[in-house]
């Protein structure tokens, strides 16, 4: 499954409420699973970012969902990116013309 890692930054709304983030954790480990994927770790972070995921989803337009879903109750910004393997890095290089 392809890999995704979004980072995270809490909105006012969710620092504000920032007690009952790992609920919101465990909901989004939860929606992962319903679609298909997995959430495979989560980090705090120090400086630009509050928090990192690294997940995997069937494909881009689940992942999109995935995160559309979690950010719509408004606690938190993301930016999802496809993330490639070691595997998957040697295999596109390894097919430059």
């Amino acid at each position: 499954m392809p890999t995704y890692v979004t980072l995270f930054r809490w909105t006012q709304k969710g620092i504000e409420n920032v007690k009952v983030s790992p609920t919101r954790l465990d909901a989004a480990k939860e929606i992962f699973k319903q679609m298909g994927g997995e959430l495979k770790s989560f980090h705090v972070l120090m400086g630009q970012y509050d928090a990192v995921i690294v997940g995997e989803a069937p494909d881009d337009e689940t992942m999109a969902r995935i995160m559309l879903t979690a950010t719509a109750h408004g606690a938190i910004r993301s930016e999802t990116m496809r993330a490639f393997t070691e595997d998957e890095y040697r295999e596109i290089i390894s097919s430059l013309p």
